[in-house]
């Protein structure tokens, strides 16, 4: 279960496929590496038959995503996540992880204390904004669920509330203005959300203050062995970046 995103560019890669099968293949190629390598598990006879099923699209995308290395919205290998085939995808793994969402109150609280009102960045005006559309209730909905397998899309069950400067503020609020604008052609993309170009340079700002701004190295190493959602954000962050400088979308589900 996971929050997929992609930069919306006309690649050649893209020419041949639709938008939805790119998406597919990069679940495949995630969930075959997971299987493959990450599992130490003994390997039963439903998962040996899945692998054989598996291998000739795997021998597929793998040679089809080779372009994927030239191509200026590529993202950094480095940043990928496990098995990621497709060099614009990317995706946050549910649930998003205790450890994040309190570094992220962190940050957002240090900004609206530390930072010069003038010097927000124009998302944080709009979240404290008593009219912003970030109102928190489509996290909290989110918040509320478990699945029948017993999957939850947060560890936290409360979300973490600001104070002084963001004091009607919670996680609720940060984590829906995460969730971009909803895209107006869903349907034959597969994504039903989407951070358009016009806000992508809004999202940068904004991220690029929480995830990185006076971070050291070693507070991001630490950041990592931690939580598997700050390196997922960072390779977000990188997507928008590489839209910003295409003049393109991030599509993001």
């Amino acid at each position: 279960m996971s929050l997929d995103f992609a930069v919306d560019y006309p690649c050649p890669l893209r020419a041949r496929y639709p938008e939805q099968h790119l998406r597919e293949w990069g679940r495949l190629s995630h969930l075959h590496t997971i299987v493959t390598t990450t599992d130490q598990s003994a390997p039963g006879e439903d998962k040996l038959e899945w692998i054989e099923k598996a291998a000739p699209q795997i021998d597929q995308l793998q040679t089809e995503t080779e372009i994927c290395a030239h191509c200026p919205a590529c993202l950094p290998f480095e940043a990928a996540g496990e098995g990621e085939a497709v060099g614009c995808l990317g995706r946050v793994n549910y649930p998003i992880d205790a450890e994040f969402e309190k570094f992220l109150a962190n940050r957002v609280q240090l900004a609206l204390d530390t930072v010069d009102r003038e010097d927000w960045p124009r998302l944080m005006h709009i979240m404290v904004d008593p009219e912003s559309p970030f109102d928190g209730e489509a996290t909290k909905e989110l918040r509320r669920v478990t699945t029948t397998d017993g999957l939850r899309f947060f560890e936290l069950r409360l979300p973490i509330r600001l104070s002084r400067a963001g004091s009607r503020l919670t996680t609720d609020n940060v984590f829906d203005l995460l969730a971009g604008f909803r895209s107006e052609d869903s349907e034959r993309t597969g994504y039903e959300r989407e951070f358009p170009f016009s806000a992508t340079g809004d999202y940068y700002d904004f991220l690029d203050l929480m995830m990185r701004n006076d971070l050291s190295q070693l507070e991001r190493e630490r950041l990592v062995s931690r939580s598997r959602n700050y390196s997922q954000f960072l390779r977000l962050l990188s997507a928008i970046e590489r839209a910003e400088a295409l003049n393109a979308r991030v599509l993001i589900d």
